[in-house]
């Protein structure tokens, strides 16, 4: 009698726990303790907001997404933590 095993990895996509703003960057926590930040400026809409507009981010999705709720902006974690950057 032979046995195989299941080689297959599931991998989560990232998700954040924290989100906030130093100096018009945006820093993010990830569930595996991992810190990523990247500038505002990278992103078009980000980039013409107000220091205060950008300091009103919100987790959303379970840690999946970021939203400025007053510039109707919103971007994935994954997609951050992968470099996908506007500009």
């Amino acid at each position: 009698m032979s046995s195989t095993r299941d080689e297959t990895q599931y991998f989560a996509e990232p998700a954040a726990v924290k989100v906030w703003i130093e100096d018009r960057t945006v820093f993010i926590e990830l569930t595996d303790r991992r810190i990523i930040g990247f500038p505002a400026d990278r992103f078009k809409i980000l980039h013409n907001a107000t220091d205060e507009q950008l300091r009103d981010v919100k987790l959303r999705l379970n840690g999946y997404a970021l939203r400025w709720e007053e510039l109707d902006e919103d971007l994935t974690v994954p997609g951050i933590v992968a470099g996908n950057f506007q500009l």
